[in-house]
């Protein structure tokens, strides 16, 4: 049930390894994502040289800021399983303070898609602008930038926005839509 800390320290605790590999996921994508910004540096560099840098540096910010979201992750460990607590902390106070650590992590990661969104738009303006990368592809990362940026400020200007999940759905649509296809253009016809 969402919001049980009980519940939910008891099922981290149940399936740590899953846990851990979520974990060790998001720092495998984080490490990939420095690449991608190297990479998309390089390729839209011709476009203007300056906006990309800038682009990828977005990007890298929004890494930072990830990887500190992560670290609460590996908080929640320690706390489910009480290490170096038991004594001082009752299993209630233990559970309560992990899902606050979960918490942070989505907290932090709301902060980091600013910046993301941030990228996306630097990078739908590159699009749109270069010559070699279909125009539409520029506009639709456009639009899933501003879907970043709605979603992300809604969360921190609406205590209840992140309850309703259908919302953080409807703003996902444009950013699956925008970067699958660019993907898929990148892959095919990018080099």
């Amino acid at each position: 049930m969402r919001g049980d800390a009980a519940a939910t320290a008891s099922n981290i605790g149940a399936s740590e390894s899953r846990f851990r590999a979520f974990i060790a996921t998001w720092i495998v994508v984080l490490v990939a994502d420095v690449v991608v910004a190297w990479a998309l540096y390089i390729f839209l560099k011709p476009v203007s040289e300056s906006v990309s840098l800038l682009t990828a540096w977005v990007r890298l910010v929004y890494v930072a800021i990830a990887a500190i979201a992560v670290v609460n992750l590996l908080s929640v460990l320690d706390l489910v399983r009480g290490a170096d607590n038991s004594e001082a902390f009752q299993s209630d106070q233990l559970n309560a303070q992990a899902m606050r650590s979960i918490r942070s992590f989505d907290f932090g990661f709301n902060v980091g898609f600013v910046f993301f969104g941030l990228h996306i738009l630097g990078l739908g303006y590159l699009i749109v602008r270069s010559d070699y990368i279909p125009t539409v592809l520029g506009v639709l990362l456009i639009i899933a930038s501003v879907a970043y940026l709605i979603d992300s400020f809604a969360c921190f200007l609406s205590s209840s926005y992140g309850k309703n999940e259908a919302h953080s759905l409807v703003f996902a649509v444009p950013a699956i839509i925008s970067e699958l296809s660019l993907t898929i253009w990148l892959l095919i016809w990018g080099g």
